[in-house]
């Protein structure tokens, strides 16, 4: 199945805005809410006062995390009766650690077209100013709220060699720095970075370590950019199994090493099975 996304037939619209400083807002995204017929926003509150500072009166539909399946039905009539939908989340990338992929999801499989927008997010700021060596990135978003499972997430993250973005709360930022320290280790690289775009912005920069011991008063939306495991990165100058050891050494078990080694070299979880257990294919 294929989009034509300028072919004037009906279109879901996703709408980046600003993050914090209303100048970035993009004058194709400040067209295109003027243009569509009405808007799907995370909150009607925070997108109408958007609209009111750019001189914009639209109809509003909320459409939020709890409700988002719910609004499906209703994005396909003001389609099918003709009708251009905006999307919008309350800052920043629609779908990206926001609402709207249900949404988009439901009109490509429904035929429709979705056009998505660049402008604003915030990941990429906190990339490029974080001093970090930014290819390849990892983008992860919130870890999540619960202390287990966050750990669980972090040693998941642990072996992998690409920069890694993560949102986090201010509330939650001093644990999660300590976790990251006890899972990540002490001296990778990382940033935080804190209102971005806005007044205060500020950006804290360092090792794990050195973060944990300033005990730094975090305040505000919260990116962190955290260097990968550069040892990880040694692993082509490995044999296979090698590689699998150095897993099992970690504490993981054969299988789990195997799936972790087939991940990081592109080949088949069977591939590296049966060269670390010595098995010749006939």
């Amino acid at each position: 199945m294929s989009q034509k996304s300028y072919d004037n037939s009906p279109t879901l619209y996703l709408i980046p805005t600003p993050i914090g400083n209303m100048e970035d807002i993009t004058i194709r995204a400040l067209n295109t809410l003027k243009m569509v017929d009405v808007i799907f926003c995370e909150d009607t509150r925070v997108t109408g006062q958007l609209l009111k500072n750019f001189d914009i009166s639209k109809k509003l539909i909320s459409s939020h995390n709890y409700n988002e399946a719910g609004n499906k039905d209703k994005l396909i009539e003001y389609l099918s009766n003709g009708s251009n939908v905006g999307l919008v989340s309350d800052r920043g990338t629609p779908i990206i650690s926001d609402p709207g992929y249900e949404l988009a999801k439901c009109a490509i499989e429904n035929n429709y077209n979705v056009v998505s927008l660049p402008g604003a997010t915030a990941l990429v700021p906190a990339l490029t100013s974080s001093g970090i060596n930014p290819m390849p990135f990892y983008y992860y978003g919130f870890l999540n709220s619960k202390d287990s499972a966050r750990r669980k997430e972090l040693e998941s993250l642990k072996n992998i060699s690409a920069t890694i973005i993560l949102y986090e709360a201010p509330h939650r930022i001093n644990k999660t720095l300590i976790d990251m320290k006890n899972i990540l280790g002490n001296n990778r690289k990382i940033s935080i970075s804190r209102e971005i775009t806005k007044k205060y912005e500020e950006i804290y920069r360092g090792t794990i370590e050195e973060l944990v011991n300033q005990n730094n008063d975090y305040k505000g939306e919260l990116v962190i950019v955290v260097e990968g495991n550069r040892e990880v990165l040694e692993y082509k100058t490995l044999s296979i199994e090698e590689h699998v050891n150095l897993y099992l050494e970690d504490g993981k078990s054969v299988m789990d090493a195997i799936k972790i080694v087939a991940k990081e070299r592109g080949i088949k979880k069977s591939e590296v099975y049966d060269i670390y257990h010595g098995i010749e294919k006939k």
